[in-house]
């Protein structure tokens, strides 16, 4: 696992199942998922990937006590089960299905999170899209299209298989407008499941 970013998300910055925070989590990967929404809104828009690593929250704070002191988790009654650490930065102009493919965990991460911002179109635009573009051409068209929507989109999954979503519209930038759901990414979800594969 790589270093721990000063600024990295804990259990204990925010609970994301408080009320007036958003939607009510219904399992640890989807809070966790929502948490790192959370942060990633903090840091405003127009940012580049992030990836995380799910630890163990109880496992952490019982082999690893000054990591979880410095992520705040030693205070805490009931800790989120899931705790998300902010991994290195993700270099810059290398594209992201080539990074997944150089990532190994080791044991003691129970999954993984990207946050990662696109340009959507509506359903509706779908019949419209030329044909045979390569995807530099393809991006260039969205991009240009007046019906695009940017999305920061955050996707994790677990080693058990288990996948969760978070998708939040520039337009629309609340957590009570959060859309989540184990397979609105589910190209994203694979890649990141790919790293866990041996």
């Amino acid at each position: 696992m790589s270093n721990v970013s000063p600024s990295a998300p804990s259990s204990g910055d925010s609970d994301p199942t408080a009320p007036g925070s958003g939607p009510i989590a219904a399992t640890p990967l989807t809070r966790a998922v929502l948490e790192i929404d959370e942060y990633a809104s903090g840091l405003g828009w127009d940012q580049p990937a992030r990836l995380f690593a799910l630890v163990d929250t109880a496992r952490l704070r019982t082999q690893e006590p000054g990591l979880a002191s410095q992520l705040g988790l030693d205070g805490e009654d009931t800790p989120a089960p899931l705790t998300p650490i902010e991994q290195d930065e993700i270099p810059a102009g290398t594209p992201l299905d080539k990074f997944l493919g150089t990532i190994a965990w080791p044991d003691a991460v129970s999954g993984c999170a990207l946050t990662v911002e696109r340009l959507m179109l509506p359903p509706s635009a779908e019949s419209s899209v030329p044909q045979g573009l390569n995807d530099k051409a393809l991006a260039k068209w969205v991009a240009a299209h007046p019906d695009r929507q940017e999305v920061r989109m955050t996707v994790a999954v677990l080693r058990d298989g288990k996948r969760e979503s978070a998708i939040r519209l520039r337009g629309k930038d609340s957590p009570k407008e959060v859309l989540t759901g184990a397979d609105l990414v589910p190209r994203l979800a694979e890649a990141l499941a790919a790293t866990f594969e041996v």
